[in-house]
């Protein structure tokens, strides 16, 4: 690349001049490709160690005058191709130019302005993206894509010094993280260390310190562990590393590949060596950061943060902490953990001023809300900044109809944005038995059409209940009331001030009344609903009728969410729990419905209405509990290793046992999923969702800790798995809330008593305060740290089951053994993967979808096939490959949706490695046969012929139409089999054995002989003929082969042409008959004798062979046999009597050679050895009868290339040769992290 002129004051340090005139010199830097000598060896690595071969590139050009001592680079290159291509522009365009100054200064100040017009010209043409980069960054970029072959489209992210520990001796060298790749690359004193790893691959990410290694990360993959250590700053690689392979989880957990965001804001002062995919990535990590604290919808993006102070009036306090701006919310949190946490929606401000400074506030800034509240903050360093940011997103602010907390807040509406729906009164017969058929009509919120649950359901189903008169309503109205006061302390709504008193508050339990309420606003669902009016009342309309997966779970399961309690009796509560569900499966396919999902539902809909229950369930699924109801319940496994971890940690003496009788992971899922719903008594499993929707998954696990501990000893004394499910499921039966005013509903998990003795009652408001007692110190930071650790475990384990499942269903028809297929699973899937990462317009991720079995959720396109089929054949083809890669995609294609899974590959792997000699050529047949042959393809073989005529088209076409009219007889014949069958399957216990029969006779027709393979057609034959040419280019008896070949084509066309004579005579014979009556007697006459005049015809072949020795080394015995054979079977074959043939038409068929007949037009033979006689390709007759057009009416049987190639030896050995595929994957995985070490086209970095 040409550089702008830079003072150069030794040349000759560290370079060797290999160019030179009196202008310029090309020079080579030491230690750069071969020789060298130890100078050599020490420049190239303190090149690598010191990174200067990120700013020094191999070769340059210098200018210089002949008197002057200074010199000036003007140009680089990476290769001696780039360069050299650079000095022969110099010399071409300049050299005779500057020959005719005079001056030397005005020769350097020209040669110096054309070179900087050259660049400037250069960067006209470069993409303004790129732009955002610093140079040396881009440097590094273009050095690591040549160094590891990396495509451009694989975005370099940032890039590290440090050390790869090989064995026990550090390798100093360069790290460099790319969006999919971790790659690393060292040059110690000649000694070359190149690693490349897919981020997908990566099981274990650990940072530590032993004593062999200090302080380093070690990454592992399922084969193998890297250490790397002497970071500069440990930390931040880490984080950047947890990052990546966080982003390679998403997209094997939900195809979600990354892409970054074009519309970050340009940071304000330069970032030195930052590269625009860095800032992206820190900024997604805030932006996660900044939402789960906040609990804020998933696209809320940070602005910015900065320090101050908040004045709390509930204490007359200054709180340090930080202010948080988005666009949508101003936020706040404390330094201190418990003090206080704040968020303001800019939806509700209505005044943002800055106030008068002064010594208690000073640069103060209010901002006040519609619902009267100010807040003050204070010592505010860019204060007038602040202020314009606030203002514009406050623009940006959609206007809101003015709506005052209190009406938000009213029970009785079905929407914020709707009109008042009169509330139903419990004895209502509306709400009591409503009509199956208003459910089912379409709904509309605002009209009332429909009978909607427009409260919580708890309110229309309360029974009378003598409690609420006695301590227990006491007890409910004391709980009211406290929250009242703290209402009007610290506020109502979303900008209510949260304290350690808020979350006290919610420990002891929330009123019922205030239930629905609180869960919307600690959960940040009520933000999202305020901010999508009507969008659930849309979701509900546009899903009313459609039919799926999801709908026909939704409906089994309605019944069985909590079927004990009165509002899901009802059809009232029904309908509801339907329209929720199936409104958010409508919102999210990928999700869609999973179990467990209706119980958390009804539970909500007690005190929710529909729509706000609808929002609190996608803040569960979305946000709180991200993963959980997915296909494969990835969150709940994730959580479920941090259970075991923690066990671990705080109940160390419990942890070995729970592991040894596997209980652990048969609790949390039940546990986690329904939020102890439906392990624990109604009344107290609400008290748990109460604390979850205030502090997370934290209170999850802090409370299933808490269990664990308060049945330690009877744990430890268990002897199975059983035993110690009856004891933890006896006391979760056993948890009561007594303080609960609704009468208690009958509890359906499993009544597990024991003994005579009563069971032991637990207080839930005791086993929370325990909770908090003993495990409080988890922190949210810590466990989303170790999600993050077990994520990449879960889903490298899912993997795995994916493999062996996918291994375990193609094995028993397959002939690899389970390693092959494992290994080929891993490089089918790799290539798919690479097409997510690189694939451009393949849209690969559109192809998998998750709820589809393992073996079709990884899928390729035909490119993808080539690149695999290439790498992996035993017959390699050399230019002909590609194609017949492509026919055999078109072969294993069946569904023609051309895309193949990972069974139709490994069968046509298989069809090559394995099997006989038949099995081998059975396939290589099928290449050349519809519809793995194209009709194009037929035409390019035939480039001789101008055109085919109307025959051929005609009957290609009544071949296929034969075909298919025969198929779709069987499949006609097969219905009326089955028809009365399937009319009397039904419910009919004997179903399965009907499928049963079903499948057997699938797996029956699937079966086929040689005999059902189709006959091939002359230009069929041509393009095998082609394929078998090209196959033995690079064998090591190559000569031997093309003999073999040779002698094989040359047989098989005349037995074409033999059988063509006696399939036709008896055709034309009988179109005369209805042209002409009078038919010539001759022929019938003549007819016994034509067997006879046959065989001395096939008798006569030998002695021909024998006398004509131009024609290559014939074999007059095999000659005969093969001749023989065929010959009689062809006549078989044709079914049809043998016709008499005139004297010349014998001599003529019967006097070539036994090397090819084929034409020049007819078969492209340039790879044949010189020694190849090919007599076809001379100017005699034949040639002229074949070479014109194609002859419609010749074909060959699979028996006769068969039986033909069994005669020759050289071809036999050939395709029963093994071929081990184990060494040509690991060949292949080479090959594709390949990079060329020869001087011409060496790949180091390129200076810029």
């Amino acid at each position: 690349m040409w550089l702008g002129p830079e003072e150069v004051l030794l040349a000759g340090a560290l370079w060797v001049t290999e160019r030179a005139n009196p202008f310029f010199l090309l020079q080579r830097r030491r230690g750069h490709g071969k020789g060298g000598g130890l100078t050599g060896l020490l420049v190239g690595t303190l090149d690598v160690v010191l990174d200067s071969s990120a700013r020094v590139a191999p070769y340059r050009i210098l200018h210089q005058t002949q008197d002057s001592q200074v010199y000036w680079a003007v140009a680089c290159g990476s290769s001696r191709k780039e360069i050299t291509k650079h000095w022969e522009w110099l010399e071409n365009n300049l050299l005779q130019t500057l020959s005719i100054f005079d001056n030397e200064e005005d020769i350097t100040t020209f040669v110096k302005g054309k070179i900087h017009g050259i660049i400037a010209e250069e960067n006209k043409n470069e993409q303004p993206q790129s732009e955002e980069d610093p140079g040396k960054f881009k440097e590094a970029e273009l050095k690591m894509r040549k160094q590891f072959g990396m495509p451009e489209v694989e975005k370099l992210v940032n890039y590290y010094s440090c050390s790869y520990w090989k064995g026990r001796v550090p390798r100093q060298g360069w790290l460099y993280l790319t969006v999919n790749h971790l790659c690393f690359y060292s040059f110690l004193l000649g000694k070359e260390v190149t690693l490349v790893i897919q981020w997908v691959d990566v099981t274990q990410l650990e940072k530590n310190a032993t004593l062999l290694f200090p302080e380093c990360i070690k990454v592992s993959t399922r084969d193998s562990e890297l250490y790397f250590s002497m970071f500069l700053n440990i930390n931040e690689t880490f984080k950047l590393m947890e990052q990546l392979a966080n982003i390679a989880m998403r997209q094997l957990l939900d195809n979600e590949s990354f892409l970054q965001d074009k519309s970050l804001p340009k940071p304000r002062k330069p970032l030195k060596n930052i590269s625009a995919l860095k800032r992206d990535l820190d900024a997604r990590a805030k932006n996660e950061c900044y939402r789960a604290t906040f609990r804020l919808p998933k696209d809320e993006c940070l602005d910015g943060h900065t320090d101050c102070t908040l004045w709390t009036p509930f204490n007359k306090m200054h709180i340090p902490g930080q202010m948080f701006v988005s666009n949508n919310y101003i936020c706040f949190a404390s330094k201190a953990e418990e003090a206080c946490h704040l968020i303001i929606p800019l939806r509700e401000v209505t005044i943002v001023e800055k106030a008068d400074s002064s010594s208690v506030l000073p640069s103060p800034l209010s901002i006040s809300t519609k619902s009267k509240m100010t807040f003050f903050f204070a010592n505010l360093k860019d204060r007038d900044f602040l202020v314009q940011r606030i203002s514009d997103f406050l623009q940006r602010t959609p206007s809101k109809k003015p709506c005052s907390i209190e009406r938000e807040w009213k029970w009785n509406l079905a929407d914020p944005g709707c009109e008042e729906v009169p509330e139903l009164p419990s004895s209502s017969p509306l709400a009591v038995s409503p009509t199956s058929a208003l459910s089912n009509r379409p709904v509309n919120f605002c009209a009332g059409e429909v009978p909607t649950a427009s409260q919580g359901l708890l309110k229309l189903f309360r029974r009378n209940s003598e409690e609420l008169l006695g301590p227990k309503g006491a007890k409910e109205k004391m709980k009211e009331e406290s929250w009242n006061i703290h209402f009007s302390e610290y506020g109502r709504g979303m900008c209510m001030y949260r304290t350690a008193k808020t979350r006290g508050l919610v420990q002891k339990g929330i009123p019922e009344n205030l239930r629905g309420e609180l869960w919307l606003l600690f959960s940040g669902a009520w933000n999202e609903m305020v901010t999508h009016p009507g969008y659930y009342a849309d979701l509900v309309e546009k899903s009313m009728g459609k039919y799926s997966l999801a709908t026909e779970e939704i409906e089994r399961d309605l019944h069985r969410s909590m079927p004990e309690h009165p509002a899901f009796q009802n059809e009232l509560g029904i309908a509801a729990l339907r329209r929720v569900l199936t409104a958010y499966a409508f919102r999210n396919p990928t999700i869609g419905y999973c179990q467990a999902m209706n119980i958390v539902t009804s539970v909500l809909l007690l005190y929710c209405n529909e729509e706000e229950a609808f929002w609190l369930l996608v803040a569960l699924c979305e946000r709180m509990l991200p993963d959980y109801y997915n296909t494969r319940v990835v969150g709940a496994l994730v959580d479920q290793g941090i259970f075991e971890e923690l066990t671990r940690e705080y109940l160390p003496q419990l942890s070995e046992k729970m592991q040894d009788l596997g209980v652990i992971s048969t609790i949390s899922l039940s546990w986690f999923l329904t939020l102890f719903l439906s392990v624990m008594p109604f009344e107290s499993a609400v008290v748990i969702v109460d604390c979850f929707f205030y502090e997370g998954i934290k209170f999850i696990l802090q409370v299933s800790l808490a269990i664990l501990d308060a049945n330690m000893e009877k744990l430890l004394q268990c002897c199975d798995e059983g035993e110690a499910m009856t004891i933890l499921g006896r006391y979760l039966d056993n948890v009561v809330n007594r303080q609960s005013i609704s009468p208690p509903i009958p509890h359906l998990h499993a009544l597990l008593t024991s003994g005579d003795d009563p069971p032991l009652e637990i207080d839930i408001f005791e086993l929370i305060k325990t909770s908090y007692e003993k495990f409080s110190n988890l922190k949210a930071d810590d466990i989303e740290q170790m999600r993050f650790k077990q994520r990449l475990k879960v889903i490298q384990s899912l993997e795995d089951t994916a493999k062996k499942s996918v291994v375990r269903a193609v094995s028993s028809d397959i002939g690899f053994s389970i390693e092959e297929l494992e290994e080929l699973y891993v490089v089918f899937k790799a290539k798919y993967l690479m097409s997510c990462y690189w694939g451009n317009n393949r849209a690969a991720a559109a192809r998998r979808d998750q709820s589809l079995p393992y073996l079709e959720q990884y899928r390729i396109d035909m490119e993808q096939f080539k690149e695999l089929f290439i790498s992996l054949t035993p017959w390699s083809c050399g230019a002909h490959t590609p194609v017949l890669a492509g026919r055999l995609f078109r072969l294993l294609d069946e569904n023609r949706d051309c895309l193949i899974n990972f069974k139709e590959f490994v069968t046509g792997m298989s069809g090559m490695y394995h099997g006989d000699l038949t099995e081998k050529l059975k396939v290589l047949y099928k290449l050349h046969l519809p519809p793995a042959l194209n009709p194009e393809e037929t035409e390019s073989a035939l480039e001789a012929t101008s055109y085919f005529t109307e025959d051929v088209t005609t009957e290609e076409l009544d071949f296929c139409l034969h075909c298919e009219s025969q198929e779709t007889q069987e499949d006609k014949e097969r219905r009326s089999e089955n028809g009365p069958e399937k009319e009397e399957k039904g419910t009919s216990p004997q179903d399965y054995r009907y499928y049963l029969r079903m499948w057997a006779k699938e797996k029956e027709s699937k079966k086929e002989t040689i005999k059902d393979l189709p006959k091939m057609s002359q230009e069929q034959f041509i393009e095998l003929c082609k394929t078998l040419y090209n196959m033995f280019s690079e064998d090591p008896v190559e000569q031997e082969l093309y003999h073999a070949i040779a002698t094989v084509a040359s047989l098989l066309l005349r037995i074409g042409e033999v059988g063509k004579k006696f399939s036709n005579r008896p055709m034309r014979k009988s179109e005369d008959c209805k042209a002409n009556n009078t038919q010539d007697p001759v022929s019938e006459e003549e007819s016994p004798t034509s067997e006879q005049s046959q065989n001395s015809a096939v008798e006569q072949q030998p002695q021909a062979d024998h006398e004509d020795k131009t024609c290559g080394d014939a074999q007059p015995e095999k000659t005969q046999q093969e001749n023989q054979t065929l010959g009689d079977g062809s006549g078989e074959g044709q079914g049809s009597p043998l016709q008499l043939l005139s004297d010349d038409e014998t001599k003529d068929d019967m006097s070539m050679s036994s090397y090819s007949m084929v034409s020049t037009g007819s078969l492209q033979c340039e790879d044949i050895a010189d020694d190849t006689v090919l007599v076809g390709c001379e100017g005699s007759s034949s040639a002229a009868r074949y070479g014109s057009t194609i002859d419609t009416d010749w074909s060959i049987s699979f028996e006769q290339i068969l039986a033909s190639m069994l005669t020759e030896t050289a071809l036999v050995n050939y395709f029963e040769k093994k071929v081990n595929i184990l060494q040509k994957i690991k060949d292949q995985k080479k090959v594709e992290r390949q990079f060329s070490s020869s001087s011409d086209y060496e790949l180091s970095s390129v200076s810029g």
